[in-house]
């Protein structure tokens, strides 16, 4: 019999939609130290592969105006991930990190800074946010999606330089964005290279993913759209040259638990609740119609007056909002709370391990990206069952973040 697919786990912090949690004034801020590091040990202890630091290179805004509905001062992730190296052994420890701005050999040497010492545990996140522009420098290149392409070439040519016996080699890219050449600063990893992240399910994305990444975070859904996804994901490698099990995709997802499966849908409505505070559902209803409505009472019917200057879709979703709120008699907030996104897995542990395994099992997912809230619920309710399922890991096997996730460790090629 061949073995069982094993259930690869990671955890993301903050959120850019996390409204609970980090809000609660009974928890440390995200720019404490603890706040990461507390939640880093729980992940370890869990045995996941990784912990992923999200990126806040510009402040939220919403109408011109700084907002408070979105964490605020995250730290830089690679600076505070050095830190975490020392506080946790075994645990990945992956950045978020900005191709729209800065230089291929700085990012290329700060995130192989983490992995040189954390063992081999460093993971780069790509990302690219160009409305940060005028936090950097005017004029900012607008090809974002190319240069986010030649960005990511150039850190592996640049990891890739030195040979696995140590020594370093010249490295030269002449490209439309970068033209540089010389001597990488230092040499390959003990997992030969940082494990490389892409986020999203555009065909930019997609091609980018099949040709580079390690990893793919996906947005959840039913299985069998699930399946599609995966499998279209798959089929994208062969193009590339590579085998299947060169790619973990990983949906990222939330989990709300209870002793009955209906303890565990109030706990989901509960969390929709405490997440859409009066606030946040103006807020949201502000960015669909277009206006500013300070004065709206959001205990009080959706707005009456049209949207403004909306586009069609955002039109047809105005129009089921209201439809929504006629056919169930609802307030405005309510409405938000109704429409919002429910957890991904809701059920008692037995039936949440159930369904994580059958994502898994049938060609679904690789793995799963969880929100941090309730992480500490998921790993002393739900990895028990993992284990004896026997799909996930009792113990750490390797050290590095590679032999978590059980991909190949590259050798350099020049």
């Amino acid at each position: 019999m061949s073995p069982r697919r094993q259930v690869h786990l990671a955890v993301l912090a903050p959120g850019t939609d996390e409204t609970t949690g980090w809000a609660d004034p009974r928890t440390d801020p995200w720019t404490s130290f603890a706040s990461f590091e507390r939640l880093a040990q729980v992940a370890e202890r869990g045995l996941f592969d990784f912990l992923l630091l999200d990126e806040g290179p510009r402040l939220p805004e919403h109408r011109g105006r700084i907002h408070d509905l979105e964490p605020v001062g995250r730290p830089e992730p690679a600076a505070l991930l050095n830190a975490l190296a020392g506080s946790t052994a075994r645990l990945g420890l992956a950045a978020t990190a900005d191709t729209a701005f800065g230089e291929p050999y700085e990012l290329a040497r700060r995130i192989a800074t983490l992995d040189h010492l954390s063992g081999g545990r460093a993971a780069w996140r790509v990302t690219a946010t160009p409305d940060a522009a005028e936090n950097f420098r005017p004029g900012a290149d607008s090809e974002h999606s190319a240069r986010t392409a030649e960005f990511v070439t150039v850190a592996r040519l640049l990891w890739d330089s030195w040979t696995a016996d140590g020594t370093p080699r010249p490295f030269a890219h002449r490209g439309r964005h970068f033209d540089i050449a010389g001597e990488f600063g230092l040499p390959r990893s003990p997992q030969g290279r940082p494990v490389v992240i892409h986020t999203g399910e555009s065909e930019e994305i997609g091609e980018l993913a099949a040709a580079t990444a390690d990893v793919l975070l996906t947005r959840p859904g039913p299985l069998e759209a699930a399946r599609l996804r995966y499998a279209r994901a798959q089929r994208r490698l062969a193009a590339y040259g590579r085998a299947p099990e060169g790619l973990r995709i990983m949906p990222g997802v939330t989990v709300a638990l209870g002793d009955t499966a209906a303890e565990a849908q109030e706990r989901a409505a509960g969390i929709r609740r405490q997440r859409v505070t009066p606030r946040y559902a103006l807020y949201v209803l502000e960015r669909l119609w277009g206006v500013d409505l300070s004065g709206h009472d959001p205990d009080g019917p959706l707005p009456a007056i049209a949207p403004r200057g909306r586009d069609a879709d955002t039109l047809a979703r105005v129009a089921r909002w209201r439809a929504l709120a006629q056919e169930k008699g609802l307030t405005s907030r309510e409405t938000v709370i109704e429409a919002s996104g429910r957890p991904s897995f809701v059920g008692t542990p037995d039936s949440v391990a159930a369904e994580l395994h059958a994502h898994v099992r049938e060609g679904a997912a690789d793995g799963f990206l969880l929100a941090a809230d309730g992480l500490e619920e998921f790993v002393d309710r739900v990895v028990p069952l993992l284990q004896v399922r026997g799909v996930f890991r009792t113990e750490y096997e390797g050290a590095t973040l590679r032999s978590h996730l059980a991909l190949s460790h590259p050798v350099g090629e020049g």
